[in-house]
């Protein structure tokens, strides 16, 4: 099985100091780029993610304040990392939920200008849990036949991605060889903001996907409630979930000029 690939795309994965998409950082990243002539480039990096990681995640991914200490931050290797990945699409174990939306808050942070809502994201457990309701691990073992060893490294994650979907379409007739399918297969919704904090309704409205608001139109709570977005800046929420809810106030704003 070969994917069929317009642009090529890059399987990934993320280690990291926790699990909050807000304030986590990035401590080892993986990658492997595959060309729509199936050629590979697969890479590796340890990450400074100049704060201190907490002893459980380390005791899951095995990485320690000792291992990174001499490693470059983000900031440093970011613009090398976008670079890898420009016109490319994306994939990931869980990358919908997580890793697209924690490597977006480091692009952010870096000061690094990279439009990630242009590309296709393919997220591979979403697929999996559709068809067969299980973990990587387990993944791994039903389509591939074999133990994954290393499990929590991001180079062992990233490559069993790629070859679990490399096996899913081998698998499932009906599952089309194509990414803008799978993309919109392995999407459980919408996004505006890759937090899933605003969503497109069925009309291609964005309405807000939690607290008091949820289901209303983003545009008709600003009007409304004018603080809401002045609540929004100020409070724990990710950088890019404030960047497009300001996109929208200021087309709303420019509309009524």
């Amino acid at each position: 099985m070969k994917l069929n690939l317009k642009n090529p795309i890059v399987f990934f994965d993320l280690e990291t100091t926790g699990t909050n998409i807000n304030v986590d950082r990035i401590v080892e990243m993986c990658y492997l780029k595959v060309f729509p002539n199936g050629n590979e480039e697969a890479k590796t990096m340890r990450i400074n993610p100049e704060m201190h990681i907490p002893e459980e995640a380390s005791a899951i991914h095995g990485i320690y304040d000792a291992d990174i200490a001499e490693c470059p931050t983000f900031k440093g290797v970011a613009r090398s990392i976008a670079n890898a990945i420009e016109g490319c699409d994306l994939a990931g174990f869980n990358s919908n939920r997580f890793d697209i939306p924690v490597l977006a808050e480091e692009f952010l942070r870096a000061g690094v200008d990279i439009d990630l809502s242009r590309r296709k994201f393919v997220d591979v457990q979403v697929i999996f849990h559709k068809m067969e309701q299980r973990t990587l691990s387990a993944a791994y073992k039903f389509y591939c036949g074999r133990n994954l060893e290393d499990a929590h490294t991001a180079e062992a994650d990233t490559r069993a991605t790629y070859e679990v979907l490399m096996a899913q379409l081998d698998r499932y007739a009906d599952l089309k060889n194509d990414i803008a399918y799978l993309s919109d297969y392995s999407s459980f919704n919408k996004n505006v903001d890759f937090a899933g904090r605003m969503v497109y309704d069925n009309n291609g409205v964005e309405v807000f996907n939690f607290g008091k608001y949820r289901g209303m139109s983003v545009a008709e709570v600003l009007k409304k409630d004018p603080g809401y977005y002045s609540w929004i800046l100020n409070s724990d929420f990710t950088l890019n979930t404030k960047a497009m809810l300001t996109k929208i106030r200021l087309r709303e704003m420019t509309e009524k000029r």
